[in-house]
């Protein structure tokens, strides 16, 4: 019998250490309460081979990527994982790979951000309405 997205979601927090459970539920938490109608998704980082490919993600929001042979595939707007570190904010298809860093270093808090990803230890390091920012760019940004 298949889980929903909600228990998956919910499963994969039960089992993380306590501090990245609490970084991950605050985080999404606030993605909820920015966006509380998102479609959620889960991939749990196991390619259809068996192997762990990535940490196990959970996203929200809906969009179509294009592959460079031109494929569709449906996909989230903005991944989170736990990873060795802290916690990563991934915002999935953006096109300019310099925008997520120009527009949020300056005033993220201590983080730090490559072209699609936002990486940090502690929820408490970031500040709130930046992150806030972020989330909704993460929604509207195409």
């Amino acid at each position: 019998m298949m889980k929903n997205v909600n228990s998956l979601i919910e499963l994969h927090l039960t089992n993380l250490p306590e501090n990245k459970s609490l970084e991950l539920r605050n985080l999404h938490n606030l993605i909820l309460a920015i966006e509380p109608k998102c479609k959620l998704w889960f991939d749990n980082g196991i390619n259809e081979e068996g192997k762990v490919v990535t940490n196990p993600t959970i996203g929200y929001g809906l969009q179509t990527l294009h592959y460079a042979k031109g494929d569709p595939r449906e996909f989230f707007q903005i991944g989170i994982c736990a990873t060795t570190t802290g916690i990563s904010i991934y915002l999935i298809g953006l096109k300019d790979k310099n925008l997520l860093k120009e527009t949020f270093s300056p005033s993220i808090g201590k983080a730090t951000i490559t072209g699609y990803c936002v990486k940090y230890k502690r929820f408490s390091e970031l500040n709130p309405e930046s992150l806030t920012k972020l989330i909704q760019f993460g929604f509207s940004e195409k």
